[in-house]
């Protein structure tokens, strides 16, 4: 019976992803859990295993469109691996020659094992002198590997793969096209690139940047999008994250850092303003009642925005574990899709690149996002005198048709009340 492989759901505002790599061809045999293709999404990919095995046949190209719910490929389950079939026969046939020539074979068999163990030893001693080891072969890398090699047009046997046995990471494939954008026409261009390169480059843009692309203008062409500014004093934050942050370390085993501040803060604002805390869907307003904050984190291949659940119910040292492991997981490309869908709101941090003032864009269907930036010690007014404190300036930008600019305000100014008082939120350490 033909089994159809279908694009599954992968969140409420995501509508369609692209085929990014097809990690089986057409007509070949797959395992039940093993992998066939990759889909890449706005905020991720992910791997799409077969739920059985059987023959797949696959019905899209690699790099189309398709939306949720499209059928890509076929798997027949009543088909078996083929040399399964041919078992029984070829035992029949060569067992009477087995007895004979088993000595020999045995033999030959252990020959071969201990000239493969001699060769294995020498490229470990060539390794410990310095020298790179070979590549493995295109047919050993692992499918994520694979679809960077093939979307950058990268050259497999000219990275040096850090890997067990030489074998190419991701890490080391994303270091080798970075390296590249940088100005190493050689690391993976073919010739004709190289020798039209001249001025500029010329390169298509990975499914993932297609999408990010797409998602941003639709985010501008359908939200009213407006922007509020402040700026708020650090100190009080600095101060107590010097006082407190070796016992809490100890205690904990995660560093207390400024992230976990600003997710309590718009908690806090969250629950004064409400509103702020919704989303507009069709011709309703959604109001939700839970915090889940969305926290945007920059990798190799984009912006990815994981989400911290019931970010109200959890303690400081529960957000700063979160947020750390999250980061942790987008740099090595391991985010699952359930871990970017339902934030309610989001809060990006322009400031670890140096950002000093920015306009964040709306992650629809929110209707809310916070912008932190970079702390500079700046000349401010303080009880009437001029005194130097670490500023940061703050930024939000609102859906206009569902929050007004009083309640814009209002809430950016909670956050920074929050901010410069910690003791206003609920401290925990």
């Amino acid at each position: 019976m033909a089994i159809e492989v279908k694009i599954p759901s992968v969140g409420e505002s995501i509508t369609s992803g692209v085929v990014s790599a097809w990690h089986k061809k057409s007509g070949e045999f797959v395992n039940e859990g093993e992998p066939i293709f990759t889909l890449e999404t706005d905020k991720v990919s992910t791997e799409i295993v077969a739920e059985k095995a059987g023959l797949l046949e696959t019905k899209v190209p690699e790099g189309q469109e398709v939306k949720i719910g499209e059928v890509v490929a076929t798997i027949d389950d009543s088909k078996q691996r083929p040399e399964e079939k041919k078992t029984p026969e070829a035992k029949k046939v060569e067992k009477p020659v087995e007895k004979k020539k088993e000595p020999e074979e045995k033999k030959k068999r252990i020959e071969g094992e201990r000239k493969a163990t001699e060769e294995k030893e020498a490229v470990a001693v060539g390794g410990d002198r310095g020298e790179p080891a070979s590549t493995p072969p295109a047919t050993t890398l692992s499918p994520a590997v694979r679809r960077i090699v093939e979307e950058e047009k990268l050259k497999p046997e000219k990275i040096r793969g850090t890997g067990e046995g030489g074998r190419l990471t991701k890490g080391d494939v994303l270091a080798a096209a970075e390296k590249r954008g940088k100005g190493d026409l050689s690391a993976g261009l073919p010739a004709e690139a190289l020798a039209e390169a001249g001025r500029f480059i010329r390169k298509k843009m990975s499914p993932l940047r297609r999408k990010i692309a797409q998602q941003l203008v639709m985010s501008q062409h359908t939200t009213a999008t407006l922007t509020t500014f402040n700026e708020c004093d650090m100190s009080g934050v600095q101060e107590l994250r010097r006082s407190k942050q070796e016992e809490f370390t100890k205690k904990n085993g995660v560093k207390l850092g400024l992230m976990s501040f600003f997710v309590k803060a718009s908690v806090e604002a969250l629950k004064a303003v409400p509103v702020v805390n919704g989303r507009i869907e069709d011709d309703d307003f959604i109001q939700n009642n839970f915090y889940d904050i969305g926290v945007a984190v920059g990798t190799e291949r984009g912006l990815v925005v994981p989400v911290v659940r019931d970010a109200d119910k959890k303690s400081f040292a529960d957000l700063e574990r979160d947020i750390a492991d999250f980061a942790a997981r987008a740099r090595d490309g391991k985010l699952k899709i359930e871990n970017l869908q339902g934030g309610t709101f989001t809060i990006t941090n322009g400031g670890v690149y140096g950002s000093l003032f920015a306009t964040p864009i709306l992650n629809p269907p929110q209707s809310g996002i916070l912008g932190m930036h970079k702390i500079m010690p700046r000349p401010v007014a303080v009880n009437g005198k001029l005194e130097v404190r670490p500023m940061m300036y703050l930024a939000l930008s609102y859906d206009h048709r569902a929050i007004d600019g009083k309640e814009a305000v209002t809430f950016l100014i909670k956050v920074k009340d929050c901010i410069e008082d910690p003791n206003k939120l609920p401290l925990d350490f």
